[in-house]
C-alpha cells in the first residue's frame, strides 16, 4: 500500500526546477479523509506567471525546431516512467482528492492513454500536397505549434486532465504552463519531476500553483497563445470570453448533468450496476457522472428499489483501504454545498429515498464523507434537476415514452455526456442520432472517448470550437500554413495583374 506522506509546502516547476517564486500567499490542502491539513501550497502572483511564460517562451524556438521524431522520443520515454510510477502517482492523487485507489490508478492509466497517442505526433503532423495545382506551382500545408499554451484544470481529475493537454501540445512543439488546482496541487509536480527524468528541455513544460490571481495572469498574457480549462459552466465563460478578448485561441470545457435513460426493454441488473457505479463512483466528483436516470414507462417501479439497495450499501470509507468503493468529498465546502442540494431537494417535493447525509467513518469523523444519495419522482422544474451538484446524488425521473426522454435530454442546457441502456437496436439507432449531447454510450454507462476520438460535450458543456486530446487537440495546438511554390524559368515574363487561376 502507497502512503502519501510529504508535508513540505507545494510550490511551482518553472524552467526545470521546483520553486517557491514570489509567493507570500498559502493555501491549506487537506487529507479529506481525515479533514485535517497535509501540507500548503503557494499562490502564484503574477510575477510567477510571467517567469513561468518568460521561461517557456525561450525554450520554445529550439523545441519547436526539435524534429517530431526526437520530440516522441522524449514522450516515450515520459511514457514509461508514468508507467513504472502509476501507484505512487495514484496514491498522491488519493491522499490530496479522497477517490478510492482503484479510481486514481484508472485515472492515471486513462492519462497514459493520451500520452501514448501523443508519442504518435509524426504520422499526426503530416501535411498534405498537390502537385501541379497551375502550371509549374505546387501546394502543400502543414501545422506548425503555437508557441505557449496554458492549461487550467479541475480538482476531479489532476493527472488525467492535465494530461489531456500538455503531451499533446509538447508533441507538437509547444512550451505549456500548466495550473493546477489549488486542492489537489501536488501530482502536477510529481508528473513535471517525470518529464525532466526524461529528458524533456528546461522551460518546455512548466507548473504554477495558484487561484484567480494566476488564472487571470495567463489569461491576460500577450505571450500565452492558447488557452484550455476544465471546470464548471461559469468558469469556463469566463475563460472564453476572456481569452476571446485576448486574441488568443481557446478550449474551455464547462459543467454537466448526465443523463441515463433507462428504457422498459433493457437489462435492469446491468442498468443498476451502471447507475450505481457511475452516480457514486468518485463520490459524483466527475464531469461525466451519471446524476439522472431517466426511467421510461413502467421501469422505474421496479428499478427504484434495487438502486435504493445498492446506495444504502455502498462501502464508503478511506478511499486506501481497498475494499473502499466510495471516498469522501474533496472539501468541507463541497460536503456542505452537497448536503445543502439534497435539503433543497426535500423543499422541492422530489421523494428523498435514500438520505446519503450525516455519514460518520470510524476512524475518520472529521473526513468530509456523505453517503450515495437518491431522489424519486424528480421533475425538470426543480434546481436539483437542473444544476450541478457535483457529489453522490442521483435524481430518478419518470417518463412515459422515449421520445419524451429524448426532448427532456435536449432540453437541458448541458450536454456533455448521455447513456441509453435498451435492447433494441432502432431505439440505440435513433438515440445516437437525435440526442444533442456530445458524447453518447450505448449500454456504456460513462462514454469517455479513447485518446485518438477527442474529448467535449456540446451546449454549455463547452465553449470553443475544438475538443479536447485526439486529432481534435492537435489542430488546437498548431496551426495551418499554406505554402504555394513555382520554380520559374530565368526569363522573366512581366507584371501580372490579373488574379491568379488555375491556367
Amino acid at each position: 500500500m502507497h502512503n502519501f506522506t510529504d508535508r513540505s509546502d507545494v510550490g511551482h516547476f518553472i524552467n526545470g526546477q521546483r520553486t517557491p517564486g514570489k509567493s507570500v500567499r498559502r493555501q491549506d490542502v487537506y487529507n479529506p479523509a481525515l479533514g485535517s491539513v497535509a501540507r500548503q501550497v503557494l499562490l502564484a502572483e503574477p510575477g510567477d506567471v510571467d517567469a513561468a511564460v518568460a521561461g517557456a517562451k525561450q525554450a520554445f524556438a529550439a523545441w519547436a525546431n526539435t524534429p517530431p521524431i526526437r520530440r516522441a522520443r522524449v514522450l516515450f520515454k515520459f511514457l514509461e516512467l508514468m508507467n513504472q510510477h502509476r501507484d505512487t502517482l495514484a496514491a498522491i492523487i488519493t491522499a490530496e482528492h479522497g477517490k478510492v485507489f482503484s479510481d486514481a490508478q484508472g485515472e492515471v492509466s486513462r492519462g497514459i492513454d493520451v500520452i501514448e497517442f501523443s508519442c504518435g505526433i509524426p504520422q499526426l503532423l503530416k501535411g498534405d500536397y498537390t502537385d501541379q495545382v497551375s502550371t509549374g506551382i505546387d501546394n502543400w500545408s502543414l501545422r506548425q505549434p503555437l508557441g505557449v499554451v496554458a492549461g487550467i484544470t479541475p480538482f476531479n481529475f489532476p493527472s488525467m486532465v492535465p494530461c489531456w493537454m500538455f503531451p499533446v501540445a509538447i508533441a507538437a512543439g509547444n512550451c505549456f504552463v500548466l495550473k493546477p488546482s489549488e486542492r489537489d496541487p501536488s501530482a502536477a509536480l510529481y508528473m513535471a519531476d517525470l518529464l525532466k527524468q526524461a529528458g524533456l528541455p528546461d522551460g518546455v513544460f512548466n507548473v504554477v500553483q495558484g487561484d484567480k490571481v494566476a488564472v487571470d495572469a495567463l489569461l491576460a498574457h500577450p505571450d500565452v497563445k492558447a488557452v484550455s480549462f476544465v471546470g464548471s459552466t461559469p468558469i469556463a465563460h469566463y475563460i472564453y470570453e476572456q481569452a476571446a478578448h485576448y486574441g488568443k485561441r481557446v478550449q474551455a470545457l464547462g459543467g454537466a448533468k448526465n443523463h441515463l435513460v433507462v428504457m422498459p426493454d433493457a437489462d435492469l441488473e446491468q442498468a443498476v450496476d451502471a447507475l450505481t457505479g457511475a452516480a457514486y463512483g468518485s463520490a459524483g466528483e466527475r464531469c461525466m457522472a451519471i446524476s439522472v436516470a431517466v426511467l421510461v414507462g413502467d421501469v422505474g417501479d421496479k428499478i427504484v428499489p434495487m438502486l435504493a439497495q445498492r446506495a444504502k450499501n455502498l462501502v464508503v470509507k478511506n478511499g486506501m483501504e481497498s475494499d473502499a468503493e466510495m471516498g469522501p468529498l474533496v472539501s468541507r465546502q463541497s460536503l456542505e454545498r452537497v448536503e445543502s442540494y439534497i435539503a433543497l431537494g426535500q423543499e422541492e417535493g422530489a421523494e428523498l429515498v435514500v438520505d446519503g447525509r450525516g455519514l460518520k467513518v470510524p476512524g475518520h469523523e472529521n473526513g468530509f464523507f456523505t453517503g450515495g444519495t437518491l431522489f424519486d419522482r424528480v421533475t425538470p422544474q426543480m434546481r436539483i434537476y437542473k444544476e450541478e451538484i457535483f457529489g453522490p446524488v442521483l435524481a430518478c425521473v419518470r417518463v412515459n415514452d422515449f421520445a419524451t426522454a429524448v426532448d427532456l435530454i435536449n432540453a437541458h442546457e448541458f450536454g456533455n455526456g448521455v447513456s441509453c441502456y435498451t435492447r433494441d437496436g432502432h431505439i440505440a439507432r435513433e438515440f445516437g442520432r437525435r440526442i444533442q449531447v456530445g458524447m453518447v454510450g450505448i449500454n456504456v454507462p460513462i462514454p469517455v472517448p479513447m485518446a485518438w476520438h477527442g474529448f467535449g460535450g456540446w451546449q454549455k458543456s463547452l465553449f470553443g470550437d475544438m475538443h479536447a486530446y485526439g486529432e481534435e487537440g492537435v489542430r488546437f495546438y498548431t496551426k495551418q500554413k499554406s505554402i504555394m511554390q513555382r520554380w520559374p524559368e530565368s526569363t522573366s515574363k512581366g507584371a501580372e495583374f490579373a488574379m491568379p487561376t488555375a491556367k
